[in-house]
């Protein structure tokens, strides 16, 4: 057998043997789900090797097999890595922590060596799946746990021993098996799993049919047909990048044929796929890790996302329709009607409903997901043109373990930035830097939190970016007044904004790919396009945005500003609304549009109608030239 026939047959049995570990991976987390049997301490462990194990079998150390002999060195290395964590993470599950002698007397060498061997392969997986950034990231904490003393007093730490390290982030649920991997191990892998359903059963294709039928025949057609697909679909995807190449794929080609060009299409790809994450009733992963974070029911999480979500989507559409105006474009000629799209795929609504229900009527989300799972299935096996093959089945069972292992993966790391912080108490510190910074100007922080929310996203992916900062910024949010809920979401809401924002807009970029043109063009665009991501949040740090129980007219009066901020915003930004805005309507719309901000009443109301006023006026303006140009056509 020669090496390049030898190579072939060694990474076609560990495609197979990691097939097969996924697919069990998938059965294992829905059997614990429903029996709870494991103890935490028993079950991240087991979740976490399984996935880093499934990482050193799906990404090769050595991924070119044009030189034989390394790519086969290479795989002989994954498999050493591979014994390693099977062997480690034994010691660990099997760890006996009623005998409390180890928070006496240490931790033993094997001990110590099982927990140095995760924190090291983790790292390693992490610079596979996610990259580089966060592997930095994270050993700059450990480094400022161990060396923390020899720093200047007004940031030194105690500084830790190796020992005392691998204790607290191993053998303990606070580092790396803490909050993070608990949410990416239960609920959100539950919920990749039900996406890859959607996929393989064909409720993806459903999604994205309904989008063009309802939107398709308008002006921009598939552009608004993007948005509303990549609303429906984003939120389950778990991934504004994995979003923006499935709809995208569609949309795209589209959106040029129609007359976009290629930046923009790729531009509105990206905003409305990062959208997706904000979107009820998932909203990706980084929900649930606010449920842990803050105590309050995801249900309630659930609830006061709806309108915020509504209202970016809202301005995407609106800077959508302006583009389409402005380039003169219409709808699609041909587009098929929504009753024979709803007749073909309407028992595909049914999982959705189903799921929504059953999270506002606050069961457990894992329960929700599986039950989410079984439903999709129950629903493709009822129609004919959408049952399923067994292989099928279990390709969706194998493509939501691997969806899921960079979350798992980045959460697990993830879990070492939090330990730090509350092990070295660097969180207070930060704050305190935080606070002196910005003079104690709530715009100030959150200006600063903005650009950290950005420079963070470049390599971490969204749930593990939000962690990190809601760790570090939300406490200074609070101190200046803001609610613990409203704190959160607008550090979730920013944390978005790595995606569509230069220099380096990950979604864009990968929208970019699929059109066929710059990247940073695309960025751009997407960046005017996700305005949503910084309009939204700095009104629920303003107004009463974050809908609370008895605050039912502040909540009206949020939304009514929010409305009269994106418009005036919009405007300003495109030159338009119905028709081209003079430069004085777009120096009120500006001026107009920055009085939402201030705190009374009077000054809004005033606002308001000077927008409403312009708009109305703008309306009345393209009318005429209708008019005008019927009389010169006649």
């Amino acid at each position: 057998m020669s090496e390049s026939t030898t190579s072939k047959w060694i990474s076609d049995k560990m495609v197979l043997i990691a097939a097969l570990a996924a697919i069990s991976l998938s059965v294992f987390q829905i059997w614990q789900g429903i029996t709870a049997d494991l103890s935490a301490p028993v079950f991240r462990p087991v979740h976490l090797s399984w996935a880093l194990i499934l990482v050193f079998f799906t990404i090769p150390l050595i991924k070119s097999q044009q030189s034989t002999l390394f790519y086969l060195a290479g795989r002989l290395i994954d498999v050493v890595f591979i014994g390693a964590i099977a062997w480690a993470s034994y010691h660990i599950i099997y760890f006996d922590y009623d005998d409390i002698s180890f928070l006496m007397d240490g931790l033993t060498f094997l001990d110590q060596l099982s927990g140095l061997i995760i924190l090291v392969l983790l790292l390693e997986a992490t610079r596979r799946t996610v990259g580089t950034v966060m592997v930095l990231i994270a050993a700059l904490f450990l480094a400022y746990a161990i060396f923390g003393n020899y720093l200047p007093a007004s940031v030194a730490s105690k500084g830790f021993s190796i020992e005392e390290i691998v204790r607290f982030h191993i053998y303990s649920t606070n580092g790396v098996y803490g909050a993070p991997l608990a949410i990416a191990a239960g609920v959100v892998f539950i919920f990749v799993l039900f996406g890859a359903f959607l996929q393989v059963t064909g409720a993806g294709k459903f999604f994205i049919d309904a989008s063009f039928s309802i939107a398709g025949k308008y002006r921009g057609g598939p552009a608004k047909a993007s948005v509303i697909a990549s609303a429906a679909l984003g939120s389950i995807s778990g991934s504004a990048i994995a979003n923006t190449v499935t709809t995208g794929a569609l949309t795209i080609p589209m959106m040029k044929k129609l007359g976009y060009k290629p930046e923009q299409a790729a531009g509105i790809e990206a905003a409305a796929s990062t959208g997706g994450q904000i979107m009820p009733p998932v909203m990706g992963a980084g929900a649930f890790v606010m449920a842990q974070f803050t105590g309050i029911p995801y249900s309630e999480i659930l609830l006061v996302s709806i309108a915020p979500a509504i209202l970016y989507f809202a301005c995407t559409l609106l800077y959508v329709h302006l583009m389409a105006c402005k380039l003169g474009l219409e709808g699609m000629e041909i587009t098929e009607k929504i009753s024979v799209v709803l007749k073909n795929g309407w028992h595909f609504l049914v999982p959705l409903i189903l799921i929504t229900s059953l999270l506002l009527m606050s069961y457990s989300p894992i329960l929700v997901g599986i039950a989410g799972c079984v439903a999709i299935l129950v629903a493709a096996m009822c129609r004919k043109h959408s049952r399923i093959t067994i292989p099928v089945f279990f390709e969706g069972l194998k493509e939501g373990a691997l969806l899921a292992l960079p979350i798992s993966v980045a959460c697990g790391t993830a879990g070492i930035v939090v330990g730090v912080v509350g092990q070295t108490g660097i969180g207070l510190q930060f704050t305190q830097f935080l606070m002196a910074l910005s003079g104690g100007y709530l715009w100030s922080v959150l200006g600063l939190i903005a650009i950290a929310a950005v420079i963070l996203g470049m390599g971490l992916p969204v749930t593990a970016a939000y962690i990190v900062l809601s760790i570090m910024a939300v406490p200074s949010l609070t101190e200046l007044g803001v609610g613990l809920l409203a704190a959160h979401m607008i550090v979730f809401w920013l944390s978005q904004t790595s995606n569509v924002t230069p220099p380096i807009a990950l979604a864009a970029f990968a929208a970019a790919g699929i059109a066929n043109t710059s990247p940073m063009k695309s960025a751009i665009q997407a960046f005017k396009l996700a305005q949503g991501f910084f309009i939204i949040p700095i009104m629920m740090a303003f107004s009463g945005l974050i809908w609370m129980e008895g605050q039912n007219i502040d909540f009206i009066i949020a939304i009514i500003l929010t409305i009269g901020l994106i418009i005036a915003f919009a405007g300003t930004i495109e030159g338009r609304l119905a028709t081209k805005l003079s430069f004085p309507a777009r120096a009120m719309l500006l001026v107009s549009g920055f009085t939402m901000l201030v705190p009374y009443l009077y000054i809004n109301i005033a606002g308001i109608v000077v927008i409403v006023v312009v708009t109305l006026n703008n309306y009345r303006l393209s009318k005429n030239e209708v008019i005008e140009q019927v009389a010169v056509n006649s």
